[in-house]
């Protein structure tokens, strides 16, 4: 299968964590310096050949849409825009409408992770997650896979010396919903986690640099390498 080049980043979130340190932009538009967040997500999608990128708004979207407009480094750029709040499962149901490809790739807003897309594969499966390797850690929950990168159980989260986290990058099928009743408002992660068996859901994992701004000491941290 040829990878997809397509993806939507989910830029909906509130940032209620970060208002200490950013009160007036969307949590994808924290500024880094003398760009914002989403555009380092945006240059990392140009180098995994992306060419389509849709944003899933909501929050103060109109700041997003001014600053990035309808391209960026040569990608096309829409906007898929909630009028209420969705949760992450009912941004990405809408979001698909937008989607020209069977498949396409789910990014989250407010992190980076340098993970290889071409490394994620469908095969006989609705989903297939980009899963980070991490050590001592109680900030996420983990998961966990076999042999043959099925995914296995999802574990609450607590202290894990080493472990497998979610690292919020999705390949998944734009059929994916079709066969569950889901309602308008619902999120993503949980659909994922009640489902993952009859979705087949796959996993590959990376060693790559990641990061979730979503508290003050992350966000400075991502300030600090760049």
């Amino acid at each position: 299968m040829n990878s997809p080049k397509e993806a939507i980043i989910l830029c909906g979130g509130l940032g209620t964590r970060l208002r200490s340190v950013i009160s007036d932009v969307p949590k994808p538009m924290a500024p880094i310096k003398n760009k914002p967040f989403l555009a380092f997500v945006l240059e990392y999608l140009k180098k995994q050949n992306i060419s389509r990128v849709v944003l899933a708004v909501s929050y103060k979207y109109e700041i997003i849409q001014k600053y990035f407009e309808n391209s960026y480094l040569g990608m096309q750029i829409l906007y898929s825009i909630e009028r209420e709040p969705l949760g992450t499962g009912g941004a990405i149901l809408e979001a698909l409408n937008l989607i020209n490809s069977d498949n396409c790739y789910i990014l989250n807003g407010d992190t980076f992770f340098d993970a290889n897309l071409s490394y994620l594969n469908l095969k006989d499966g609705k989903i297939c997650v980009a899963l980070k390797h991490m050590v001592n850690f109680d900030r996420y929950g983990s998961v966990d896979i076999d042999k043959d990168g099925n995914i296995i159980t999802f574990n609450e989260k607590k202290f894990i010396s080493d472990g497998l986290i979610n690292g919020g990058i999705y390949l998944i099928s734009k059929d994916i919903f079709t066969p569950y009743k889901v309602n308008g408002k619902f999120s993503f992660e949980e659909f994922f986690q009640v489902n993952f068996l009859s979705l087949r859901a796959k996993a590959c994992v990376f060693d790559d640099y990641f990061i979730d701004i979503g508290i003050p000491q992350d966000y400075q941290m991502f300030i600090d390498i760049n």
